[in-house]
């Protein structure tokens, strides 16, 4: 069985406060879990403000270096990728879902620039190949190239640009996707169509993803396997259902409490009944 990730005994610590009085704070405390590179999942991480996920989040994608334990991405240690070379092969392999979709683009720039510079960072491909590329990845995500071109950031939905966004990272071909926090600022409407979009590329595409929220309701419908942290601790790991619906630490009982989980096919089935009472009034 090969790897896709693998986190041992990470920790992260900062230094916090003025010149004179200075001290310092565990934002991460001997993590660790693994990804099969056979298996595609949606591994979400789970935890408040402050409980150490996005921190986790900024050293797999190699943007903060643990300040003990290990990262491996397919075997090679994160933070020892330090050659340009090394660090576009691995980027192109895990790519960033960030929280706000409209800060991710420069309003004054086309959805499409970024997407062409996306295509010929990773690809190396001339402008037809690009258009290619660029359009097979907005398809995945239910646009298209010709949708897209020439328009601007303050011309769509925060859910489109959020798509936009999960195309972009597409573009490269990843193997893994690390989505912090991807729904948060999208409209409530919307926020279960880009939920179900990462279980489409889970399912079609093979691209594992790690999801990071604090909503134990997505949480709930979305993955396959999750961690709940607290204060820099993993205080829960397991398959999905098992541990929301059976928690065993006290903080993991408290959110669960805190927010009831969904049930899809009852939300459904009430939606239709719904419905049928409306058409036949």
């Amino acid at each position: 069985m090969s790897t896709l990730l693998e986190l041992a005994n990470v920790t992260k610590t900062f230094s916090v406060g003025g010149l004179f009085d200075r001290s310092k704070v565990e934002a991460v405390k001997g993590a660790g879990f693994t990804l099969d590179d056979a298996r595609p999942e949606i591994f979400t991480i789970v935890g408040e403000s402050g409980s150490g996920k996005t921190t986790i989040a900024r050293m797999i994608l190699g943007n903060e270096s643990p300040t003990s334990g290990t990262i491996r991405f397919m075997g090679e240690d994160v933070a020892g990728l330090r050659s340009r070379r090394q660090r576009l092969a691995f980027m192109a392999r895990v790519q960033p879902i960030f929280q706000n979709p409209f800060e991710a683009f420069n309003p004054l720039t086309t959805l499409d620039y970024y997407l062409y510079a996306t295509a010929r960072r990773f690809l190396q491909v001339d402008k037809a190949e690009a258009d290619e590329a660029m359009d097979r990845a907005l398809g995945h995500v239910g646009l298209s190239l010709a949708e897209v071109k020439g328009r601007y950031s303050h011309e769509l939905s925060g859910g489109q640009l959020q798509r936009i966004a999960v195309a972009r990272a597409l573009i490269p071909g990843p193997k893994l996707i690390v989505a912090d926090e991807p729904v948060s600022m999208v409209d409530a409407s919307l926020r279960m169509s880009i939920v179900n979009l990462f279980r489409t590329l889970r399912d079609e595409l093979g691209v594992s993803i790690i999801y990071i929220t604090h909503d134990l309701a997505t949480a709930y419908y979305i993955s396959d396997r999750v961690i709940i942290m607290h204060r820099g601790d993993i205080v829960e790991a397991g398959d999905a259902k098992a541990v929301l619906d059976h928690p065993n630490h006290a903080y993991s009982l408290a959110l669960k409490n805190a927010v009831l989980p969904p049930d899809p096919v009852a939300a459904r089935k009430a939606l239709e009944m719904r419905r049928s009472v409306s058409s036949a009034a």
